[in-house]
């Protein structure tokens, strides 16, 4: 795992979250939920790109290039996202999805591992705008041993090699701890976007 703190500066974090909000007027925050119990997610989300992951009951966690309430494709990804892309994981093809979440004030996120894609080799690139987060990250296993840190707005980390199926989870928001969202018309309760990018196919180039 590396983690590349202040990555983005305060005028790109707001060029950024205005990628967002456009975004999502054409698709719009959704709420996911579990595969077996249909229980709902405490993150909203929603995605960019030619594919977009989506959980529900009846089908489970996959891939698809809709939304599964307006049925229209993802928004593209804004180039800045791309760019940081090539930039920090150096991987040769080009991600396909991005996935929004949104984390309210209270959301968390528990322990998980992002294994829904086809090219497993391909990093997972994590971008956060904000309020600060505690991370926490763990082994390949299941009840391992973790370690747990802070990431702030303008962040970003990458999950690759010995990483990239590692169990990891956000454990809390710190409330107010960012004024970028503060004047958002969208995201009104405050709280933290979190923009992950992924490689989902196997590139034929590579």
């Amino acid at each position: 795992m590396r983690i590349f703190p202040g990555q983005l500066a305060k005028t790109e974090q707001v060029e950024l979250l205005k990628h967002i909000e456009n975004a999502l007027e054409i698709a719009p925050l959704f709420t996911p939920t579990m595969p077996r119990t249909g229980k709902a997610f405490s993150v909203r989300m929603s995605n960019l790109g030619e594919l977009g992951w989506v959980s529900d009951q009846q089908k489970g966690y996959r891939y698809q290039p809709q939304h599964p309430v307006t049925n229209k494709p993802w928004p593209q990804m804004p180039t800045m996202l791309c760019d940081l892309w090539h930039e920090l994981t150096g991987y040769p093809a080009p991600p396909e999805a991005c996935l929004i979440n949104y984390y309210a004030p209270s959301a968390k996120m528990g322990l998980h591992q992002d294994k829904d894609e086809d090219d497993l080799d391909a990093p997972v690139l994590s971008i956060s705008l904000g309020d600060r987060a505690r991370f926490r990250l763990g082994g390949t296993t299941r009840g391992g041993k973790t370690s747990s840190f802070d990431i702030s707005s303008g962040d970003a980390l990458v999950l690759e090699k010995d990483t990239r199926l590692a169990f990891h989870g956000i454990d809390k928001i710190y409330p107010n701890s960012s004024e970028l969202l503060a004047s958002s018309a969208v995201f009104q309760d405050g709280g933290r976007v979190n923009l992950t990018l992924r490689r989902v196919t196997k590139s034929k180039s590579i």
